[in-house]
């Protein structure tokens, strides 16, 4: 069973326009007016599996697809008693007073919690059902508790499926290491930085990190036309998640696995050099991601792939069956001292 923990830390609704405007700091940071001429995300439906979205939210007017509602309230996840689920959407395409990373996109709102009630089965459901309504991306803003198999299975399916998972890694202090689904090999796990770029001291250290993104001070939507300022690694994710929409709309050929690599070949390096457990591979670089020349990775030879995964390269006992000799020598030295004793023997007789 997943324990559902939002990773976000809620501020009360706030309608100061200065507050507003300055919790609006990551578009400078990213450079989404840059991107934004490059694309939008336009073509790309990304699931947001929370606690619903308020479709009637002016900034997210027509960006809100009929998704599904697994609480027991059901419905089509157009509904949002919380708030989470409708700021993780707006961080990724909102539309007006506050903008997203991707405001042409699509969103599909996969309900599955009304506050901290998250049960497995709609965890597992949610994934499973948005990846066959052809999401590309699934922005996973919650998580805690251990490795479920059944969890585990479905999000590993939406990998194979060809969608890029995000989630967030969890908040201190209520959370000591990466939480689960961010801990699952092949999901993209997201750390928070501030308005300097360094790690938030918020965020939650180790070495499932992939990238870190904005996710301190940040405004958004929220249910009922209102607004909020938020902090946590649920931010971070969902602009992550509008990232990975911008990259496939902009490289519509490119397999999940690639559209991870643009953005980890393209992320700041920052902390120890390559990748460490407060970064990941660096810091988001949404411009990059959309216009540097990243090579195909080289499909790797046999002894290269099994190297990658731990295993050792094939050695010259892989080769030839030495351990044939260890038998043969002593049965050829045996048969040889049988064959003289013998031919003597018969010598003597014939004497």
């Amino acid at each position: 069973m997943l324990a559902i923990t939002l990773l976000l830390l809620v501020a009360r609704p706030c309608f100061a326009a200065d507050a507003i405007s300055e919790g609006q700091w990551y578009h400078q940071f990213l450079k989404t007016a840059e991107a934004h001429r490059l694309t939008q995300g336009a073509g790309v439906t990304v699931a947001v599996l929370d606690t619903g979205v308020d479709a009637s939210h002016p900034d997210l007017a027509g960006s809100i697809l009929p998704g599904t509602d697994l609480t027991a309230a059901q419905g089509d996840g157009r509904t949002d008693l919380h708030g989470h689920g409708t700021g993780m959407a707006g961080l990724i395409a909102a539309h007006g007073r506050v903008q997203g990373i991707a405001p042409a996109a699509k969103i599909l709102p996969v309900r599955v919690a009304v506050v901290d009630d998250g049960r497995s089965f709609r965890f597992a459901v949610g994934v499973r059902w948005a990846v066959a309504q052809g999401a590309r991306v699934i922005s996973i803003s919650f998580g805690g508790g251990g490795d479920d198999i059944l969890e585990r299975q479905e999000i590993e399916a939406a990998i194979a499926a060809d969608v890029v998972v995000v989630a967030g890694v969890g908040n201190r202090p209520r959370d000591s290491s990466v939480i689960f689904p961010a801990s699952t090999a092949g999901v993209v796990a997201v750390g928070a930085v501030d308005k300097s770029g360094e790690t938030a001291d918020l965020s939650v250290r180790g070495q499932e990190v992939v990238i870190a993104a904005p996710g301190v001070g940040i405004s958004g939507a929220f249910p009922g036309n209102k607004y909020n300022v938020t902090s946590g690694t649920s931010d971070a994710t969902a602009i992550v998640a509008g990232a990975v929409a911008l990259v496939r709309a902009k490289f519509p050929q490119l397999k999940a696995p690639e559209v991870i690599r643009r953005l980890t070949a393209t992320a700041i390096d920052k902390g120890s050099p390559g990748r460490d457990p407060d970064y990941g591979f660096g810091v988001l670089n949404l411009v990059g991601a959309l216009t540097a020349d990243v090579p195909a990775a080289a499909s790797p030879s046999p002894v290269k792939a099994s190297s990658a995964v731990g295993a050792p390269p094939p050695s010259t006992s892989d080769r030839f069956p030495w351990w044939l000799l260890v038998v043969a020598v002593p049965v050829i030295v045996i048969a040889v001292i049988v064959v003289v004793v013998w031919s003597r023997r018969r010598g003597q007789i014939g004497q």
